[in-house]
């Protein structure tokens, strides 16, 4: 008989299992959805934005949630699988954008001038994903292990008031620094960390979506 102990997935109950699925899902499908919505550069206040940074904030949470009903280990895991689908992703409309549209569509040069990506900032997108996700699980375990496991709220500020600064600044340099102004990066620094906090802050009750608690 092994000595290892359980995985947290063999001894949780059905419906905290029905749950990790879900959140599992909406957390891959939320990485997604940012990546692709940070395809339209908006005007927000007067400043540009990717539209990907209103959703983008609420994966830090959710990445949260994953940890908390299925342990830091697993938690790693799909912080890389995410970011693997994310790139799958791109290099399937990359390849979608390469074939020879249809004459009876007439959108073909369109869908490949939007879904032909800049590299440097499909790159620097996953990289920031990936370290400011692990730096979340790191602190999150620390905040549950040696602080502790009551006010949840403040576990996830704790933990998300460190990563999406690092995800910001890794982002916002690599992607812009190189054609921009540090002005003008500092500016879309600035605003998009802003916003990400403040949908940050919004999503934190998602935390308690579950009383079960693992390590």
């Amino acid at each position: 008989m092994s000595s290892e102990s359980p995985s947290p997935v063999a001894t949780i109950g059905d419906h905290v299992q029905r749950l990790a699925i879900i959140v599992v899902a909406v957390y891959a499908a939320t990485q997604l959805l940012a990546d692709i919505a940070s395809l339209k550069i908006g005007v927000v206040f007067g400043l540009a934005v990717d539209m990907g940074t209103f959703i983008y904030p609420i994966t830090f949470t959710l990445r949260d949630l994953a940890h908390k009903v299925l342990g830091r280990r697993n938690a790693r895991v799909l912080i890389v699988a995410a970011a693997l689908i994310n790139l799958a992703a791109v290099l399937y409309l990359i390849a979608a954008a390469a074939v020879p549209s249809d004459e009876g569509w007439g959108l073909g040069a369109e869908y490949s001038a939007i879904f032909t990506p800049i590299w440097r900032i499909v790159i620097f997108s996953i990289v920031a994903q990936i370290v400011s996700q692990l730096v979340n699980t790191e602190i999150y375990h620390w905040f549950v292990t040696r602080i502790t496991r009551r006010h949840q709220w403040l576990r996830v500020l704790t933990s998300n008031t460190v990563s999406i600064p690092i995800d910001n600044l890794i982002f916002c340099i690599g992607a812009f620094a190189w054609a921009m102004p540090w002005s003008t990066v500092w500016d879309i620094f600035l605003f998009n960390l802003i916003v990400k906090y403040g949908v940050m802050l919004f999503s934190i009750p998602l935390i308690y979506m579950t009383k079960y608690d693992v390590v």
